[in-house]
């Protein structure tokens, strides 16, 4: 098959052939951290978001949902791959840099951004959390739990949720493209930070953090619209690496 005329850069970064390529090493720099700090006291530690997917498949496939999660997970992203790579051909290196640039100066710009949007709606009142709920985690813990946010939660929340949502709106609804596009941001961003405060190692509920949580909700919903599940990925992993590394 001829390979179909290149896209520009924007529109390249969100085909699969790189958005996938681009969150592979993602994944898999998250489950090693898992599987060799899976002894002792973090045995059972990790990112919420791949618990519940995790679990979700273990409700229907008993002792092989794990085995089925991993199957359809890289089933799925090695079959659109390969698609797009026919169709457009190989993928560029030089784009990847990009993408890396690109993710970086989103995670460095979140914090800002959501800080401010946060405190414009709160009207001055204190909008970061001070401290967590569960118990204190070592950093390559947090490291690894971070690792895990951008690939799991945005994969959670972002890929099924707000397309999920959206799809509802549309089909069931009938509301047009942009109100439900509204509606999915929004309510997804909401259930999005609400997922923060579930569980052993959730955090105590404050207005202020969960105001911050559902505004970069917003801001990772936009991104991802916008520039793909890939850069959206690693822009959610390292801004909560800087976060981790910078406390």
């Amino acid at each position: 098959m001829k390979a179909a005329k290149p896209a520009g850069y924007l529109a390249s970064t969100r085909a699969p052939r790189y958005s996938i390529l681009f969150a592979l090493p993602l994944l898999l720099a998250y489950e090693a951290l898992a599987w060799g700090l899976g002894q002792g006291e973090t045995a059972a530690v990790r990112n919420g978001a791949d618990v519940l997917l995790k679990s979700m498949f273990g409700l229907v496939g008993g002792e092989h949902g794990l085995t089925i999660f991993t199957a359809v997970l890289l089933g799925t992203g090695t079959v659109l791959v390969i698609r797009d790579v026919r169709r457009h051909g190989m993928p560029s290196a030089r784009v990847f840099v990009g993408m890396a640039i690109e993710a970086v100066g989103y995670a460095l710009l979140l914090g800002v951004v959501a800080g401010a949007l946060t405190q414009f709606i709160l009207t001055g009142r204190l909008w970061m959390a001070q401290g967590g709920a569960g118990p204190a985690l070592s950093v390559p813990v947090q490291l690894m739990v971070s690792l895990g946010a951008g690939i799991y939660e945005e994969l959670l929340f972002r890929v099924l949720l707000v397309a999920g949502l959206d799809a509802l709106a549309v089909r069931v609804f009938g509301w047009k493209p942009l109100g439900a596009g509204v509606f999915a941001a929004g309510l997804g961003a909401l259930i999005f930070s609400a997922f923060h405060y579930v569980g052993p190692f959730g955090d105590p509920w404050q207005l202020g953090s969960f105001t911050f949580r559902a505004v970069a909700g917003l801001l990772f919903s936009g991104l991802y619209l916008l520039r793909g599940f890939g850069i959206t990925a690693w822009s959610h992993a390292l801004y909560d690496v800087f976060l981790t590394l910078g406390r």
